[in-house]
């Protein structure tokens, strides 16, 4: 069972093969200008992406749905998912970011003005920062808690689904409070809602997601047909990224502020963190010299691989470099902290001229 709310680092290959997702390279060939994370093996999986294929070059009406849970401060890893939402909006997509507060106070105990004004300071002047335009008509931000049209589906959606159905998705347990079981149900209606009437009518989704959140898809998808008659959804599409590793190795994690640099860090600190972070070396210069390095292993070369390098060419080179032993770690963490403190100072500034703007979208 995959829990959304505390999953540790997933088997990707085991996902695949267990849920039935779909290797994501088999469609990049379909793909004018696949985005880096595509090229790179990031995105690794999807179901039905075929549909968002399609409508991308037929210059079709689809929609990007994808949620931020306001609870603590971003980290580099989730700058993935504003790295798809920007490719997206290039490509004319309406897109959809509900802010999950029911769910941050049912699951993580925050209140209401708190949840909107991490939302506001973190999540969306980050957003802003790293390249969304927040003037696009096509761009839709809202709070849960705020949106009826999302609150109503909600409701109606839940007329078919259980407890047993929950408990066996979720693990739900008889001391799970009453708000939390229900929060999936909004999750469900965010992903749908962007296909009823109102709102232009049925249209190919996309939801962006990292695996552990692969149980709400599940449930999206079943409930979408429960209810085909009814709304003539269509099924949601999906696509998985890897996790980023931990500076310390396993996943990076907001709440454990060793294992993250956080968007918010200033320049100097982003590059200390790097410098500090696990490689894949060797554990002797002579040892890393005669076998090479580990590149598959080093959180380095993953920073150099999700953010910092757009060259694959040169991404390819330093990875051939390393496997031969023909670099060693100081010289390659060098190469790349400088990357990470100019992207951080840059990001530094278009925060400070996103934060006004960020404000705006919510009152």
């Amino acid at each position: 069972m995959i829990d959304p709310w505390s999953s540790a680092i997933v088997n990707y290959e085991k996902l695949i093969e267990e849920f039935g997702i779909k290797p994501f390279h088999d469609l990049l060939g379909d793909i004018e200008n696949p985005h880096i994370l595509m090229r790179r093996g990031v995105i690794f999986g999807h179901r039905d992406y075929g549909r968002i294929v399609k409508a991308i070059r037929e210059k079709n009406n689809f929609a990007v749905v994808t949620g931020m849970m306001p609870s603590g401060k971003m980290h580099i890893g989730h700058k993935m998912i504003v790295d798809q939402l920007v490719w997206y909006q290039d490509h004319g997509a309406e897109i959809y970011i509900p802010i999950a507060d029911m769910e941050s106070y049912s699951a993580r105990g925050i209140s209401f003005p708190e949840a909107k004004q991490i939302a506001i300071d973190e999540y969306i002047t980050n957003y802003i920062a790293l390249g969304l335009d927040p003037d696009d008509k096509n761009l839709h931000i809202y709070l849960q808690s705020e949106n009826k049209i999302v609150q109503d589906l909600a409701y109606k959606l839940a007329k078919k689904v259980n407890m047993n159905e929950m408990k066996s998705i979720y693990g739900f347990s008889g001391s799970t409070n009453i708000a939390h079981l229900y929060t999936p149900m909004i999750q469900v209606a965010d992903i749908l809602h962007p296909q009823l009437e109102e709102l232009g009518g049925p249209k190919p989704t996309v939801v962006p997601v990292g695996p552990d959140q692969d149980p709400h898809i599940r449930l999206t998808r079943d409930i979408s047909e429960r209810f085909k008659s009814q709304f003539n959804f269509i099924s949601p599409s999906s696509t998985y990224h890897r996790f980023i590793t931990g500076l310390t190795g396993g996943k990076m994690s907001s709440s454990k502020p060793k294992t993250a640099i956080f968007l918010s860090d200033p320049p100097e600190l982003a590059e200390k963190k790097l410098k500090s972070a696990k490689t894949g070396g060797r554990e002797s210069l002579t040892e890393q010299k005669e076998k090479g390095g580990v590149p598959e292993d080093c959180v380095v070369y993953e920073m150099l691989l999700y953010h910092l390098l757009q060259s694959d060419a040169e991404l390819k080179e330093i990875y051939q470099q390393c496997k031969k032993g023909n670099v060693m770690c100081g010289e390659c963490k060098a190469r790349a902290a400088e990357l990470m403190r100019n992207f951080f100072k840059d990001l530094e500034t278009k925060r400070n001229n996103a934060k006004n703007k960020a404000k705006d979208i919510l009152n």
